[in-house]
């Protein structure tokens, strides 16, 4: 099992060691998360996966550094990372704007390191050659507050505390610009599979676009609808943790 260094701890979080996980998933969050949005879904995920949350810089204890600057940029720095842990399988789950980072993490896995990561799960997220941008990040600290509201993305307690609000919005700015304005680079089809999640009634995502992932491998791909908005995951998770862990604890993704 693969051991931390100091810089692997301020990237990634293990909320439970799987001492006998067969596989990893590596969570991204959304723009303005943090690693602990994923701690409901490693408390629940199956004994036989290992739940890693990724933490950007600029939030919770990475609060004095720098705020993510590009898509690409911290993909990079994540790819670095995570080439340490390949004592097993990897497989990536990235929400919102974590789906397009975890997109640019894969394929530098795959035509970088030569690894193919177990599957790919995109939520709540268009495909990466279907550019949109609300231009969010161009608006006054407000308009950002209105639009996290509107998402219910962020905790109430957040909003509700404007000195705690103060010190998350550089972060969740920075987030949302590097967001917007990622633009996807043509390139080689990704060969893992792609998963495709999302919410039935989200506001700024959707089915059709996220089923428009399907061109972005050449191996399989799969879409979850479930009941809800863009932050379908916290009233679905239990759905979402099986469907998740059925897919990779299956014997054609795990030959288990």
């Amino acid at each position: 099992m693969a051991s931390p260094t100091r810089d692997d701890s301020l990237w990634l979080r293990r909320f439970h060691p799987q001492p006998d996980a067969k596989v990893r998933l590596i969570c991204f969050p959304h723009a303005g998360g943090s690693a602990s949005f994923f701690f409901p879904m490693s408390e629940e995920m199956s004994s036989g996966i290992e739940v890693m949350a990724v933490q950007y810089p600029g939030r919770q204890d990475r609060r004095t550094e720098p705020p993510v600057e590009s898509v690409q940029g911290l993909a990079r720095e994540i790819f670095t990372v995570l080439t340490r842990w390949t004592d097993m399988p990897i497989a990536l789950f990235g929400h919102s704007m974590g789906a397009s980072v975890a997109f640019e993490v894969a394929r530098l896995l795959e035509q970088e390191a030569g690894i193919l990561p177990a599957a790919l799960f995109a939520s709540g997220r268009n495909a990466p050659s279907q550019h949109r941008s609300n231009e969010i990040h161009q608006l006054d600290d407000d308009g950002i507050v209105a639009e996290l509201q509107r998402l219910s993305g962020t905790d109430s307690r957040i909003l509700g505390d404007l000195e705690l609000l103060r010190f998350a919005l550089p972060a969740i700015r920075g987030d949302y610009r590097a967001a917007e304005t990622y633009r996807y680079v043509p390139g080689p089809l990704l060969r893992c599979p792609i998963v495709g999640l999302g919410g039935d009634s989200d506001i700024r995502v959707t089915v059709d676009d996220v089923a428009g992932w399907a061109d972005h491998t050449s191996g399989t791909f799969e879409l979850q609808v479930f009941p809800g908005g863009h932050f379908y995951l916290g009233d679905q998770k239990a759905a979402v943790v099986n469907t998740v862990s059925d897919f990779l604890i299956s014997a054609r993704q795990l030959g288990s």
